[in-house]
């Protein structure tokens, strides 16, 4: 009788067994469980992006509203205005 591979042999044959090598329940919880972990902080990552970019555009926005609410609502006249001359003939500057 042989011993299996790292047993001694003074084992009783009931007392041997034989394990399947296989992927194993384990490694495939450690690999869902990352998966999961990585969806989480990819979400977690869309989301602080889209806020940060929606507070940006919130005060660009408030802040071009500040602006226009500074500007005059009429524009008042600081030249003179000019003479409606009609063109002499002798000026051709079209």
């Amino acid at each position: 009788m042989r011993a299996a591979r790292g047993l001694p042999a003074s084992l009783p044959a009931e007392a041997r067994i034989r394990v399947a090598r296989g992927l194993g329940a384990p490694r495939l919880v450690a690999v869902g469980l990352s998966a999961v972990g990585a969806s989480v902080y990819f979400i977690l990552g869309v989301v602080a992006g889209g806020l940060l970019i929606l507070g940006a555009l919130l005060t660009w926005i408030r802040g071009v509203s500040r602006d226009i609410g500074r500007l005059p609502r009429e524009q008042r006249i600081s030249t003179a205005v000019l003479p409606a001359v009609p063109l002499r003939s002798g000026d051709d500057d079209a």
